[in-house]
């Protein structure tokens, strides 16, 4: 399935003793970003969390926030009251040089870090119920990425349609431009044979006429000569259909299969060097605009592919 690096996702999980809140934010990035911004006390989640994002993305730079609560009735019963008046006969230190200094907030003496032995957060239910919310917000991520990716993938569909479109006017048009083509050589020979031997060829020599409509032959067959260029756009958009595809051998966007992000950005770039070559050995205005809105597609479709895991 082709995704998009652009996505929310979030979950929350609830314990006993409390509930922990988790947010997965992804937008665009070359490689696989990760960022993370936990308390304190779920530090030691973040290497699980890298372990279980890098197994199901493969680029984005993405955002990990996490928050937790705990509930005041079980907070209430296990304030130590020794820590209390360890807390108050600090302030009372604090005041004699700033008097203004204001008492904490019962919510504050709750949280505090490292106040509590006995009621710290238990790391492994803790810990559990932290995957637990990345898991559903990964999954819920992941849809959206879907979903946008799904989106993206019909518009460079739509563009493709346009550019197949322009490939076969252009291939129509190739018999009247040779048509045309071979009239301006002849023309142009009897030029140059003209001004190389005004009397006649009695003067020139069988291996100079021979040169002369050597050099003529290979310019011309050069300059009108994009049958290749066409074919190559062709197998061009045969890959892309198979990018964009949903049907068996597509990329997944997960590891093994490589990005498809990047495969896109790279065939985007085959297909612009395609059309800047049939643009420079365009013989006719016809060929000439047709090159210019097959860059105009390609860059619309290059574009959006940037967006593309």
């Amino acid at each position: 399935m082709i995704r998009s690096m652009t996505a929310f996702g979030n979950a929350r999980a609830d314990l006993d003793s409390g509930s922990i809140a988790l947010e997965l934010r992804s937008v665009n990035s070359r490689y696989l970003d990760l960022y993370f911004r936990l308390p304190d006390e779920l530090r030691h989640v973040e290497t699980p969390l890298r372990e279980l994002l890098t197994a199901g993305l493969e680029r984005g730079k993405v955002e990990v926030r996490v928050s937790y609560t705990r509930h005041a009735g079980t907070e209430l019963a296990s304030l130590d009251p020794a820590w209390l008046d360890r807390v108050a006969e600090q302030l009372k230190v604090a005041r004699q040089a700033m008097p203004d200094v204001a008492a904490p907030r019962l919510v504050e003496l709750y949280n505090w870090p490292g106040q509590r032995g006995n009621d710290a957060l238990d790391p492994l239910a803790w810990g559990a119920a932290c995957l637990q919310a990345a898991k559903q917000a990964l999954d819920q991520m992941q849809e959206a990425r879907g979903r946008e990716g799904a989106r993206l993938a019909g518009m460079m569909r739509e563009c493709a349609d346009g550019v197949a479109r322009i490939v076969a006017e252009v291939e129509i048009l190739l018999p009247r431009l040779l048509t045309e083509h071979k009239a301006k050589l002849a023309a142009k020979l009897r030029e140059s044979m003209d001004a190389a031997a005004p009397g006649g060829f009695a003067h020139i020599s069988g291996p100079e006429l021979s040169e002369r409509l050597a050099q003529e032959a290979t310019l011309f067959a050069l300059r009108i000569d994009v049958a290749e260029e066409l074919s190559r756009l062709r197998s061009h958009l045969e890959e892309l259909q198979h990018l964009l595809s949903d049907g068996k051998g597509k990329p997944t966007g997960k590891r093994g299969n490589g990005s498809a992000g990047k495969r896109l950005d790279f065939l985007f770039q085959e297909m612009n060097r395609e059309a800047n070559t049939l643009g420079s050995k365009a013989g006719s205005l016809e060929v000439t605009r047709a090159a210019m809105d097959l860059k105009l597609l390609i860059e619309q479709m290059r574009e959006q592919a940037q967006n593309i895991e």
